[in-house]
């Protein structure tokens, strides 16, 4: 009894302050910038690092196990979402990560139910090429999908990661749409609303896909100018065919060949001819410029200031004069 007192007299005492720092703890000298800057990188890495672990306690909490695959049975989703993919520096890139910090997150696949022992990849197509390129097993999550749930997977998947440009999200939904996957189903493999991806698959309609696939993905190109383009390649098919079978077109970044190919088809207004009208003693009368649907006449007052007045008074007569000569 006395000891149930006891505790409930120390629950009831107030709390108090927490005792002053040792003068060891306080004379810890500050964290200079230098640290803090290695502390940040840390915490980003940290964060990095965490939206990954997010990601696949996502996936194992669906009863899913993580298995390790020859990527050579790793066969590529029959729909390409990627541009530019499997080649590059960035890819290179990809690949010098992988082999430092190894594979981190999974990717998803299905059994082949035509191939036995194969597998068909409904995401992760980059990790599979560069993990087979580095001759190293590839991480993944084998769940049985059907063709739409497939494709929903690949399309969420780039979607959450922000991976793909406005044109390869275009392409990739023209193709779902020419596979005969539903409008739904397509609005949710990539989160775009209803009117977005009608504007999207009509698009990309209206660009040959020869040209696009030429140019790759071009991350920093928008929906205007793409927009641009395809109503310029439609008058400029032999040109835009001349520019991507050039030598030094394939070497080029992605938005470099955009702006190759839009700058070729973009029409400049040709200048209008000119021809001066001189008098008998070789000073300039008159200038003449001729365009397509109209000719200028410009006349310098600075040689002979009567003269501009005068023809504009004779301008009615010559006119009266040009009609009899065609009536005739």
């Amino acid at each position: 009894m006395n000891k149930r007192r006891d505790q409930l007299k120390a629950m009831m005492a107030p709390i108090t302050a927490p005792p002053a720092p040792s003068e060891e703890r306080s004379a810890r000298p500050p964290v200079t910038s230098g640290s803090l800057k290695a502390m940040g990188l840390s915490l980003k890495s940290l964060s990095d690092d965490a939206d990954e672990a997010q990601a696949l306690r996502a996936q194992l909490a669906s009863g899913a196990q993580v298995v390790e695959l020859d990527p050579k049975l790793v066969d590529p989703s029959f729909i390409r979402d990627r541009l530019d993919d499997v080649e590059g520096a960035d890819f290179e890139s990809f690949k010098a990560g992988l082999l430092e910090v190894g594979q981190q997150v999974p990717i998803l696949v299905r059994p082949r139910t035509d191939a036995p022992g194969r597998y068909q990849a409904a995401y992760g197509h980059r990790r599979v090429a560069a993990l087979r390129s580095l001759g190293r097993p590839v991480k993944a999550i084998v769940r049985e999908l059907s063709d739409e749930e497939l494709i929903v997977a690949q399309g969420k998947e780039n979607t959450d990661r922000k991976d793909l440009s406005f044109i390869e999200r275009a392409l990739f939904a023209a193709r779902l749409e020419d596979r005969g996957f539903t409008r739904a189903a397509l609005m949710s493999a990539l989160s775009v609303q209803k009117g977005n991806l009608s504007t999207m698959i009509s698009l990309a309609r209206d660009l040959p896909e020869e040209l696009i696939v030429a140019i790759g993905a071009a991350p920093k190109i928008g929906r205007p100018r793409w927009e641009q383009l395809a109503s310029l390649a439609k008058q400029g098919d032999a040109k835009w065919r001349e520019i991507v079978s050039g030598p030094t077109f394939p070497a080029l970044a992605s938005d470099a060949r955009f702006e190759r190919v839009l700058k070729a088809l973009v029409r400049r207004p040709k200048r209008p001819t000119a021809h001066i009208v001189k008098s008998d003693d070789g000073k300039q009368v008159a200038r003449v410029e001729r365009a397509k649907d109209q000719i200028r006449l410009t006349i310098d007052n600075r040689h002979d200031p009567d003269f501009g007045p005068y023809l504009v008074d004779q301008l009615p007569e010559i006119y009266a004069a040009f009609k009899r000569r065609e009536d005739a």
